[in-house]
């Protein structure tokens, strides 16, 4: 890749999902510009395993995708059975069951938060994932254009230190019940 770049047919490199070790070896053969990564309220793994901080300390900037938590921070569903059949959020255990109720309770928090600032929930939460520094630049989905209207809206939303520590109380790291994808799935995030 770095060759590539050499023949300018590539400006930039870029690495998803990679872990701070493997993030660091690949800086050593070229600089990296960006490490994509799902970072938000309920991802926030790139925080306690190291990624961030590698990336920071790298000078590469962090491209979280996913802000939303695959739409549940969106505060649309109130039951896995809402959750569309044949949608693959089905067979994610974050959705499923007990997990379901208990990240649905730190959703119920978020979207109180967000009634009393006059904002929706998925804006508040893509609010938080941009109040975490300047070099974060999250790429949220989006199927219809209500909701990019809504989403680049969260980028005039200034949070107090007191609103980002009750979010942060609402959503703690580590608190959302379940991972990611299911279980073969897992050794490939931040590998």
């Amino acid at each position: 890749m770095a060759d590539l770049i050499k023949a300018g047919k590539v400006r930039y490199l870029g690495l998803s999902e990679a872990s701070a070790a493997t993030l660091e070896r690949a800086c050593k053969v070229h600089p990296i510009a960006a490490l994509q990564s799902e970072y938000s309220l309920w991802t926030r793994d790139v925080e306690t395993q190291g990624n961030l901080g590698a990336a920071r300390r790298l000078g590469v900037s962090l491209v979280p995708y996913s802000p939303l938590g695959r739409g549940f921070l969106s505060g649309v569903w109130g039951a896995p059975g809402e959750i569309p059949e044949g949608d693959r959020r089905r067979d994610m255990p974050r959705f499923q069951g007990e997990n379901f109720d208990t990240n649905i309770r730190m959703v119920d928090a978020l979207k109180a938060i967000a009634k009393r600032r006059g904002v929706t929930p998925a804006q508040l939460a893509l609010a938080w994932v941009l109040a975490q520094g300047d070099d974060i630049v999250p790429i949220p989905g989006t199927k219809r254009r209500k909701y990019l209207e809504e989403n680049v809206a969260a980028v005039d939303i200034v949070l107090s230190a007191a609103e980002l520590q009750e979010i942060s109380a609402a959503f703690p790291a580590g608190a959302v019940a379940g991972t990611r994808y299911p279980a073969p799935h897992m050794p490939r995030v931040n590998a």
